[in-house]
């Protein structure tokens, strides 16, 4: 009679060491995944510059904005958002806290959120200080190719140099324009 055993082996226990190192892996791994992800998708729903942009614009108020003129000497922000749209309402702040900083110009695109008055009653509620041109039919929106809000443009000498989406936080707007200030 001849009996089959199975030898086990039995896997030694990993060291404290080893599981975070481990734990530090896997981390890594999925982060480099998101990362390459979430740069796909951004890339995918940035804005595009038109051929032909309307660079020369007037806010809600009346007053002239040309970008062109402001992205001269500094890059300039221009930051397409709703008063509909709930992650607007995490990003705005961080774009007033830019805008009040003065260390780069920015403009604010809001589209189709209501009249001139049902703006500037939310702005006035909300506190916001900076320039907004009220995109009532979303025209400009549409001709930059925008596809989600909160989008964001960098335009430097009135080019685009750089578009991204979605949440981004005070550091990494102000990197952005540094970055094109520098490169």
């Amino acid at each position: 009679m001849i009996t089959d055993v199975k030898k086990t082996k039995i896997k030694p226990k990993k060291t404290p060491k080893q599981r975070l190192l481990s734990v530090l892996k896997t981390v890594l791994l999925y982060g480099f995944v998101f990362l390459v992800i979430y740069t796909a998708i951004n890339w995918w729903r940035q804005p595009v510059m038109p051929a032909n942009p309307q660079l020369q614009l007037t806010d809600y108020q009346g007053q002239p904005v040309n970008l062109a003129a402001m992205s001269a000497d500094k890059p300039a922000l221009v930051y397409f958002w709703g008063t509909w749209c709930p992650v607007c309402s995490v990003t705005s702040p961080t774009i007033d806290k830019l805008a009040a900083s003065n260390d780069y110009p920015v403009v604010t695109v809001a589209i189709k959120s209501g009249s001139n008055q049902e703006l500037d009653s939310y702005l006035n509620e909300h506190d916001y200080s900076f320039t907004t041109v009220n995109d009532q039919d979303g025209n400009i929106f549409a001709e930059w190719q925008g596809q989600v809000t909160p989008s964001y443009v960098v335009l430097k000498d009135g080019e685009m140099t750089q578009g991204l989406t979605g949440i981004q936080p005070l550091w990494s707007l102000k990197l952005r324009l540094w970055l094109s200030t520098n490169f």
